[in-house]
């Protein structure tokens, strides 16, 4: 089969399409024929060393595909992220992939390959953070940071879904679903916050960007409030806390990381969010589809940042 690999660390030009054995199944596996794989900045991330993957590797996360070996789902369509994929074990970014039974979930049936392929990683991030992690309930108001961004897109949906209010924060333009926009390059996130929220603070905050704006946001909090952090964008990973403020504010600090997800987690997370796509709460725009032979170009669309819309592989 033809695998995306690379052999050593570094920008995507390291990537190379390479044709190698295809996956040998253990007793609990099936074997996914690949129909669409999205491009991650975590995967961006693979490719540069960030996660310390075994050499040679075959990145990618998300996928939707068809299960074409296997005693479990054979020949249904199935959606999703490995766990572990393009670390410990090669990755979507080839035309099969062996995953075990209980890691698997079907495909909603109103979403294309391409467009099933790109809920993964986002969807999971921001269903993690918000109903696993920070138990968001009807009526809080959320905060989000990076808005604009594919995290924050399906955060804002899924908070709808659970009936919060969002205050959208992004530097460009953020999500179109929001209640309230923050224009960072404008406004002061701190101040934006206290006033849509008359001076209290949000319930609960989801930021996505990290760096300097981690204190903003902890400032933005009301009593009690929780802030979810997924993410660090600037070169510095430390950031500054008041402690004073954060104890006698009653905060509470969550980190979350999809990374360390189990298959069958992931799974339970996907079957709960393909309810929400039938439903019609939540929605996906199209991406932009690569051939498989142009994927490194496509990668370095999402290394470089030169757009925001998702860059999916498609496989012939």
């Amino acid at each position: 089969m033809k695998a995306l690999r690379f052999h050593q660390f570094g920008t995507p030009a390291v990537l190379h399409l390479e044709e190698v054995p295809g996956p040998t199944l253990q007793d609990d596996e099936v074997l996914v024929q690949i129909k669409a794989s999205s491009i991650n900045p975590s995967d961006v991330a693979t490719v540069a060393g960030r996660f310390h993957s075994q050499r040679p590797m075959t990145p990618g996360r998300d996928f939707a595909g068809v299960v074409v070996q296997g005693e479990v789902l054979k020949g249904k369509q199935v959606w999703g992220t490995g766990a572990g994929f393009g670390v410990v074990r090669p990755g979507a970014h080839a035309e099969f992939v062996a995953v075990p039974s209980s890691w698997l979930s079907e495909k909603p049936e109103g979403l294309s390959m391409e467009q099933a392929a790109v809920v993964g990683v986002p969807y999971l991030a921001a269903w993690q953070s918000l109903v696993e992690a920070g138990g968001l309930q009807k009526g809080e108001r959320l905060l989000i940071t990076g808005s604009g961004g594919a995290v924050g897109s399906a955060a804002t949906q899924i908070a709808h879904w659970r009936g919060a209010t969002v205050l959208a924060a992004d530097l460009a333009q953020g999500s179109q679903d929001a209640d309230v926009s923050i224009n960072l390059k404008d406004e002061d996130l701190v101040s934006a916050a206290q006033r849509a929220t008359g001076g209290k603070g949000v319930d609960i905050v989801l930021d996505t960007i990290g760096a300097n704006l981690f204190s903003s946001c902890l400032r933005s909090l009301r009593v009690g409030g929780r802030q979810i952090a997924i993410a660090n964008n600037g070169p510095d990973p430390e950031v500054h806390l008041n402690l004073s403020d954060f104890y006698h504010n009653q905060l509470h600090l969550i980190g979350v990381d999809t990374q360390k997800l189990t298959g069958p987690q992931i799974a339970g997370m996907m079957n709960q969010l393909r309810k929400g796509f039938e439903a019609g709460y939540l929605r996906v725009s199209r991406p932009e589809t690569n051939p498989f032979d142009q994927a490194v170009e496509a990668y370095s669309k999402v290394a470089e940042k030169r757009t925001r819309t998702k860059q999916v592989l498609v496989f012939g």
